[in-house]
């Protein structure tokens, strides 16, 4: 292969992507064939370095020395790893141009690095390159380690002494009351255990369960592959349980291997229904347990009788406490008496004075922060509710904007045409603006089918407006470079929506400054259900078009969304029914026959045959009989 032109130092630059937390450069080195550096910028200017892939002819893995060289770097920082994760990781695989995610990366000092390249052998070209940014002060490396390159190396993880689960199975859940240092914030994942997601069997034991659970086709797995976010929520749950287990049941080196102990899931459940959480958190727990029990049962030595017996106890543990725990309530009423309900009208109208004071004031002050935050509120409220029926909120955040070129940055895209969610300008005169919405709840169930509109007028406007210069304001204050962030909406940081817990937190407390109340983003589908199915609806859109762009359908909507389906029904037909007797007492008095009798019946007395007389006995000898039989 032709070496390609060489800058000083041995290496070639190319093109600059930014993200949320670091700003990735492509440096490609002069190899007998081209081998890919990553330099990385992160907001506090420290220059890294991400070695991410060696010469493109390696499909199934690096050269020996390379591989040589990722186990002595693990080897020398105790394989401890930190992992990219979102938007990072995303830009990371589409600039080296790789063909398989980069779930672990290794964060080491350019001393180390130097060093274990030397030992390894590794070409001078890579190691000038290294020199080059190693005269920078508080310099970092950070190597991407792919799974393939992994896997040809990593052990098994080690199975227990006894693969099988604690038995007997308890048959009610302990009495748990909160303990004096109760903190919400009790996984692996918050900042005082966070040290333990990297010990050596832990990250092994997630590797293995990720690969398991998210691998396209693994036959011994039950059900399909799980998808990026349903990853996340496990992954969540896991390193919820094992910080609860460290931190309140004094487990110093906690792995998947808890999940083995069915009094540990019992005194953890008990946890949260004294936490007060909901049922439905609980029973993802459970859910996610069941996960874990079939890896085990997967390894080695998993076909002991235990495992069946506990796959089932959590089963029937899941179903009592959905039996047990009530629900959260969604009667409109009782969420207005506890300050977490707006009717339609007020929400309509509240969003409406957003947009007209942020286009007033943009009128007046001109392009500042401040205003650009404005508008762009004003734009993401009119996105939620008011113009449109309520999309999801998924699709809202990871909508990208006209500028935007690259591929897709949904996790579980397989298109590799698809564009993503998109808003795109049709037309600048007149104004035309479409939203699509490939990546939806109900893709998968519609046949992969796209929700796709033009935007109203109105809309339209306010968001042409937004994203030409207060959007551009708004990136420049944040310090990202040009039009760094894809997505049309943003956090106070610059960043998109990626969590939707920072949109649910961020709409709450703008709606709390508009006059409104704290509710949650996601109400707003609840709201507009419950104004579209009442009796005192206005006209507006029909509603299989408008659950059509919600992402559902009508039933869902008597199903989840309209509180007051039934209540209604039975209120109708209660209300008809006294329409229905009234008819049917005209229609009696209409079609009545003459029922006048003779004189000589008015004395009271019936005359009657012999024959017909002890017919008339024997009735009524069987029906007292009957009788008889009935209080029997």
């Amino acid at each position: 292969m032709q070496a390609l032109p060489l800058t000083q130092s041995g290496i070639q630059q190319r093109g600059l992507m930014s993200s949320s937390e670091y700003t990735f450069k492509l440096v490609q080195v002069c190899l007998p064939e081209p081998s890919k550096l990553v330099v990385m910028c992160d907001k506090r200017k420290r220059q890294c370095v991400c070695l991410c892939q060696v010469y493109k002819s390696c499909l199934d893995g690096l050269l020996p020395n390379y591989q040589a060289f990722y186990r002595v770097c693990s080897r020398l920082t105790k394989h401890q790893s930190t992992l990219l994760s979102g938007q990072d990781k995303q830009l990371l695989v589409a600039l080296a141009g790789m063909d398989v995610s980069v779930p672990h990366v290794a964060v080491v000092s350019l001393a180390v690095c130097c060093r274990a390249l030397k030992l390894c052998k590794v070409p001078a070209a890579v190691l000038h390159a290294f020199d080059d940014i190693r005269l920078k002060p508080a310099s970092q490396v950070v190597l991407g380690l792919p799974e393939h390159i992994l896997a040809a190396h990593a052990q098994p993880s080690p199975n227990p002494v006894q693969l099988q689960m604690t038995t007997p199975f308890p048959v009610t859940l302990p009495e748990c009351a909160l303990p004096a240092d109760f903190k919400k914030q009790h996984g692996l994942l918050a900042k005082p255990h966070k040290h333990l997601v990297h010990r050596a069997v832990l990250a092994q034991h997630m590797g293995e369960f990720k690969s398991f659970s998210t691998s396209p086709f693994q036959l011994n797995r039950k059900g399909i592959a799980h998808s990026s976010r349903t990853w996340q929520n496990s992954e969540k749950h896991v390193y919820l349980f094992l910080g609860y287990c460290h931190h309140y049941q004094q487990v110093s080196q906690p792995t998947l291997q808890l999940f083995l102990s069915s009094p540990l899931i019992a005194q953890f459940v008990s946890f949260h229904i004294a936490a007060g959480h909901s049922q439905l958190y609980i029973r993802n727990f459970l859910s996610c347990a069941k996960c874990v029990l079939r890896w085990w049962q997967s390894k080695p030595g998993g076909n002991h009788p235990s495992f069946v017996e506990g796959l089932e106890w959590l089963q029937t543990l899941g179903l009592q406490v959905a039996d047990q725990l009530p629900r959260p309530s969604k009667d409109p009423k009782g969420l207005a008496d506890i300050g977490k309900w707006m009717c339609a009208a007020d929400l309509v109208h509240t969003i409406h004075g957003a947009e007209q004071q942020s286009q007033a004031q943009m009128q007046q002050q001109g392009v500042t922060v401040e205003t650009s935050r404005d508008m762009h509120d004003a734009a993401l409220a009119a996105m939620i509710f008011s113009h449109l029926p309520p999309v999801r909120l998924s699709c809202i955040r990871s909508l990208v904007g006209p500028a935007y070129l690259g591929p897709c940055l949904h996790p579980d895209c397989k298109e590799p045409s698809c564009e993503g969610n998109r808003l795109s300008i049709m037309s600048e005169s007149p104004l035309l603006m479409r939203i699509s919405l490939p990546h939806h709840k109900n893709a998968r169930k519609w046949g992969k089918a796209v929700i796709e509109f033009d935007v109203p007028s109105d809309l339209a406007q306010l968001l042409h407006t937004y994203l030409g210069a207060p959007r551009k304001a708004l990136l420049e204050h944040h310090l990202l470079i040009g039009d760094a962030c894809p997505y049309v909406f943003m956090d106070m940081h610059g960043r998109g929506f990626v969590a939707a817990a920072v949109l649910t937190l961020y709409w709450q407390k703008w709606l709390v400054s508009r006059g409104g109340v704290p509710m949650n983003p996601s109400m707003c589908r609840q709201v507009f259900v419950d104004e579209r199915q009442s009796d005192s609806a206005t006209a507006g859109p029909s509603n299989q078009g408008a659950a059509m762009v919600m992402g559902h359908s009508v039933k869902q909507w008597d199903k989840w969304y309209d509180m007051q389906y039934h209540p209604r029904l039975a209120q109708n037909a209660v209300d008809g029914m006294q329409s229905w007797r009234a008819a049917m007492l005209q229609s009696h008095t209409l079609a009545a026959p003459d029922l006048t009798l003779s004189t000589a019946l008015h004395c009271g007395h019936v005359l009657v045959s012999d024959s017909e007389e002890s017919r008339y006995q024997s009735c009524c000898s069987d029906s007292d009989s009957d009788i008889d039989i009935e209080l029997d």
